[in-house]
């Protein structure tokens, strides 16, 4: 198993653990794919992918036409996606993406959980050279379609691994091939249950269980910020 699927498997979802959370997350990217492509999903390929997985998450369809509406008006808030970086405890790396419409306001809630709970937010670029930016897709798998086969075909789209992931399939590329692999996975009829991009990283840390948990607890706390979309790490599971 590759590097990537590693760390999926040791994260997978955790993050997203209760449906308000999740709906609140989704409707801060639905306004953001709007924002930069409009409101047709026709035309709009990160807002289609979007709707397919609100579907996956059994979010309301009035709750997500509501988001779609909110976004084109002209009283709604801008979203900025902005990743804080800094280091937990004991070395460890964090990415923090977030999605806010107060960057004053979040930054200072970032820096406070990292200065209370001994971690230090640090610059641009200071801790994201160890990872890779990476477009995660999950996908059903297809009566007559062999892992195999379809690795051979989507290699030509920019995918560098595959893996099953229980009743799906775990598509990984690099960040620039989000819209190649959409497009083939869409032409050949693929249903998309999510596409994401992740921050995975280059090496794990290893740690002793008292030391993960004080990293667990820093990660934990900024994860319950509303403004927090993902929290990534190179810490060892």
């Amino acid at each position: 198993m590759g590097r990537a699927f590693e760390y999926r498997k040791a994260t997978k979802m955790k993050r997203w653990s209760n449906m308000a959370r999740v709906f609140t997350k989704l409707g801060k990217q639905i306004t953001i794919a709007v924002k930069e492509g409009g409101s047709d999903a026709d035309t709009n390929p990160r807002l289609r992918v979007l709707i397919q997985q609100t579907k996956k998450e059994n979010m309301p369809k009035e709750t997500v036409e509501r988001a779609i509406k909110k976004a084109i008006s002209k009283d709604e808030n801008d979203y900025k996606e902005i990743v804080y970086e800094g280091y937990a405890p004991h070395g460890i790396a964090l990415l923090v993406e977030t999605a806010t419409d107060n960057p004053t306001r979040t930054v200072a809630n970032v820096r406070s959980y990292f200065n209370k709970l001994g971690g230090s937010l640090g610059t641009s670029g200071s801790v994201q050279f160890m990872f890779e930016h990476k477009c995660v897709f999950r996908i059903a798998q297809k009566n007559g379609v062999s892992l195999e086969d379809l690795e051979l075909e989507l290699i030509d789209c920019g995918v560098d691994e595959l893996e099953n992931d229980e009743d799906a399939i775990m598509l990984y590329g690099d960040f620039a091939n989000y819209s190649s692999i959409q497009k083939y996975l869409e032409e050949n009829g693929f249903e998309i249950f999510s596409a994401e991009f992740e921050y995975i990283p280059n090496e794990y840390k290893q740690l002793t269980d008292v030391q993960k948990a004080s990293v667990v607890k820093l990660i934990d706390k900024i994860e319950e910020d509303e403004d927090v979309q993902n929290v990534f790490h190179n810490m060892a599971e």
